[in-house]
């Protein structure tokens, strides 16, 4: 498991000191946000370090990989100018799994949407929980008709919702003349 240039009491401080160090980081930037943070380490292939490791955090339920580390290999450290007789280890952190964490977020490919609707929730230096929205694009609907005297725009907002059920999102009056707007997650 280990490299054949180290020592095993060697490499089994090296390991602890740097699972110990990436634990303490994760739990000062998560541990704020989450109090009963749980993580575990897993066994992993990088092709520059030896041993290498994953760390998961438990994110609403499910084990999500935070970060990647191992012990570098120690044919590759002169390549660093270092010294051969020096030791290094590696990690890399996935800053959008931590924002996921950190806003609530439940799906990694959010970060790669153009809607909007995701987007246009986050702005400037405020950390607010992240706010779901319809899988469906926005899709607004003009119907207009004419009424009797004694109609109350409730009762229209009663048949939309019977009739569209859960794909009805909002339905709102847009004018005074009778003019309803029913927005429609799809339609």
């Amino acid at each position: 498991m280990y490299q054949k240039s180290h020592h095993q009491e060697v490499a089994k401080f090296i390991e602890k000191d740097l699972k110990d160090t990436l634990v303490n980081m994760v739990q000062r930037l998560i541990g704020p946000f989450d109090p009963n943070l749980q993580y575990r380490w897993v066994d992993a292939y990088f092709p520059f370090t030896h041993p290498s490791w994953e760390l998961e955090i438990n994110f609403q339920g499910r084990w999500m990989e935070v970060l990647g580390s191992g012990i570098i290999q120690q044919k590759i450290v002169p390549e660093g100018e270092v010294q051969n007789s020096k030791v290094g280890y590696a990690f890399g952190l996935g800053l959008e799994r931590l924002a996921m964490v950190l806003f609530g977020i439940p799906d990694i490919r959010l970060f790669w949407s153009t809607d909007q609707r995701f987007l246009g929730q986050f702005k400037g230096d405020k950390i607010i929980k992240f706010a779901p929205y319809s899988k469906y694009p926005a899709c607004l609907k003009d119907i207009s008709f004419w009424v009797p005297t004694d109609f109350h725009e409730n009762d229209f907002y009663e048949a939309v919702r019977e009739i569209g059920g859960d794909l009805i999102e909002a339905v709102q009056l847009v004018s005074p003349t009778s003019a309803l707007l029913a927005s429609m997650a799809d339609f």
